[in-house]
């Protein structure tokens, strides 16, 4: 584990170890930034998954645009009233050593995100950080072909542009309820053109699907056990649960639809199958885009250039 990652897991355990049973408030985790703080908040919530906490009783705030003096002090006094933990991912180095001052000065816990890690990165490069805050999240080149990768794979959606299939970076297919839009969505803001087809009960999937290179498809599959409480889940939400004759939500059905899905994937073996039983839409990706970078050879993280090269 990092020194960063390390040190942030004891300061939440520090901030969290008073019992917090039912009558007790939130324990306060105040994230400051100068850009968005969004970083910052992914990672916070990301060592919270560690604790066996409920949601509500974590007061998880974000401070953003934190670039004067004043904000500073203002944050770390409201900081002190609610005895909360304060994460820092603030990128000019005068701002963080104030934030730090002003938290000594009123005994305000503080981890540093960024610090640590940027001085590490001067040292290994041989050069000194920019210090301009926000520039993950500029509009630039990178930010505009993500947006069209985005605007692609939302008319690609469920094999509605069957000629765009040639042009999509990654293809995935799948039965319903496999995940394949919400995958595509989260793939296309990392800059990957997605389209994705659904795979129908003895219908054949649109011809142009075998002109697709084939290590750019991805064949979704799950155990049916899983999908079964999937859609029954969804039939419940939707109050369809009680209708006669729903093969939907029916084993049999779903055991016909898993095995037909299966046939194709043999069909077509160098497709690479992707298990996303009981993974998350993160972890799913990850294997998709590992196993792409395999097999491209290089690794094919992005399509993008970085936000930074303007």
């Amino acid at each position: 584990m990092s020194p960063v990652a390390d040190s942030l897991l004891s300061a939440v355990s520090s901030s969290l170890s008073p019992s917090l049973g039912p009558v007790s408030p939130p324990r306060a985790i105040f994230v400051v930034s100068d850009a968005t703080g969004e970083t910052a908040e992914k990672v916070v919530r990301a060592a919270l998954s560690q604790f066996e906490i409920a949601e509500v009783d974590i007061d998880l705030r974000v401070f953003p645009h934190l670039r004067h003096e004043h904000d500073v002090d203002t944050v770390v006094r409201e900081a002190q009233t609610a005895h909360a933990l304060i994460v820092s991912t603030l990128v000019r180095a005068e701002e963080r050593e104030l934030l730090f001052l002003r938290c000594s000065e009123h005994t305000v816990p503080c981890v540093d995100l960024l610090g640590s890690l940027l001085g590490s990165l001067a040292g290994f490069f041989g050069v000194q950080p920019r210090g301009i805050p926000g520039l993950l999240h500029t509009v630039s080149t990178g930010y505009f072909r993500r947006m069209e990768a985005i605007e692609f794979t939302v008319h690609s959606d469920d094999g509605r542009e069957p000629d765009a299939l040639l042009r999509a970076d990654l293809v995935l297919v799948g039965v319903s309820r496999t995940s394949k839009t919400p995958l595509s969505i989260y793939l296309a803001q990392k800059g990957f053109k997605v389209a994705n087809v659904p795979v129908v009960l003895d219908v054949p999937p649109p011809p142009q699907l075998a002109e697709v290179a084939p290590e750019r498809v991805f064949a979704l599959t799950i155990q049916p056990e899983a999908l079964l409480a999937i859609r029954r889940q969804r039939l419940l939400r939707m109050h369809m649960d009680l209708v006669p004759d729903m093969s939907y939500g029916q084993r049999e059905h779903i055991l016909r639809e898993i095995y037909f899905a299966r046939s194709l994937f043999a069909a077509h073996p160098r497709w690479t199958v992707v298990d996303i039983t009981g993974k998350a839409i993160e972890e799913t990706a990850a294997d998709i885009l590992r196993a792409f970078s395999a097999s491209q050879g290089r690794q094919a993280h992005s399509p993008l250039p970085s936000d930074a090269d303007k």
